[in-house]
């Protein structure tokens, strides 16, 4: 596919905030759930965190469908506070939500390689202590924004790049896929492959949409019609058709990169996340409750 289709520029580079006012807004409750924070990872550089998000009601006994977000920035920066909003309407609603930290270059000097490395030792992580996070193993969805979206497709979809010495007998593969205007491919992207040294294996690796199956984790992708990542939505769509994959993609009209962490949008995109979970049964239907 011609690299002239996905104009990135300076697109990624940017942290998207989400401040108070938009989190009230999304939330259901005037109280948000209980939050408590881990270390999922330890590197040279740094110590990984991830944010819990509790359901009201939480036992350690539960087994509940679990969510976690990767913020985005390009791979370059952002912060954890990303998809708190999102997080906080999530666990209100009965999942067991999380927030990761990544290493990024600004702050650990890595490549886009260790950053899709930590979203595959979150999601590992997330498995491993499923019985003391009251979370059910077989229900865990990967999510992020942009560079974030990559990272969590990243996680279904590209083969190895595990951390060393991590137990690979434990799945780091998502069960669902929620991906809000992400980066889909490197491979023939000029401004994206050098930021992997233009390495073309690696390239190819972490291009989600090459590795896709007709078995990869249901997915939702969520694109703005004006965004110039937006193509690469498409392209996965078209993939995923041909391959019987499942996949959804929700289109917001004229509108750009980032969207969704603004009102309107923020609310529309996250009743769309929420629609989607409740196909895949990961969420209780709130019609059929009111019932």
């Amino acid at each position: 596919m011609s690299s002239r289709r996905f104009v990135v520029g300076g697109l990624l580079g940017f942290v998207l905030f989400v401040g108070v006012t938009a989190a009230a807004e999304v939330a259901t409750q005037s109280d948000s759930p209980p939050t408590k924070s881990f270390i999922y990872k330890k590197t040279k550089r740094a110590d990984l965190e991830i944010i819990i998000h509790f359901p009201p009601a939480w036992k350690d006994t539960d087994k509940r469908p679990a969510i976690v977000f990767f913020f985005g920035g390009g791979w370059e920066q952002g912060t954890i506070k990303q998809f708190e909003p999102q997080a906080t309407l999530l666990a209100s609603r009965g999942m067991v939500a999380a927030r990761a930290d990544y290493r990024v270059k600004s702050r650990h000097g890595v490549t886009p390689k260790e950053c899709v490395e930590d979203a595959k030792s979150a999601i590992r992580w997330m498995r491993q202590n499923a019985v003391t996070l009251g979370v059910d193993p077989d229900r865990i969805v990967a999510a992020g924004g942009s560079a974030g979206g990559h990272i969590a497709a990243c996680t279904a979809l590209t083969p190895g790049l595990d951390a060393e010495g991590e137990d690979t007998k434990v799945s780091s593969e998502p069960n669902a896929l929620v991906l809000f205007n992400p980066v889909l491919r490197f491979d023939g992207i000029p401004q994206l492959m050098e930021r992997i040294g233009n390495g073309e294996a690696l390239g190819k690796a972490i291009s989600p949409t090459l590795h896709l199956k007709k078995d990869s984790p249901p997915t939702l992708i969520l694109f703005g019609t004006a965004d110039r990542l937006s193509p690469m939505g498409e392209e996965f769509m078209k993939k995923s058709k041909e391959l019987g994959h499942r996949a959804e993609m929700f289109t917001a009209d004229g509108q750009p990169h980032g969207f969704f962490n603004r009102p309107p949008w923020l609310e529309r995109t996250t009743q769309r996340m929420d629609k989607f979970l409740v196909s895949i049964g990961y969420l209780e239907d709130r019609a059929e409750k009111a019932r």
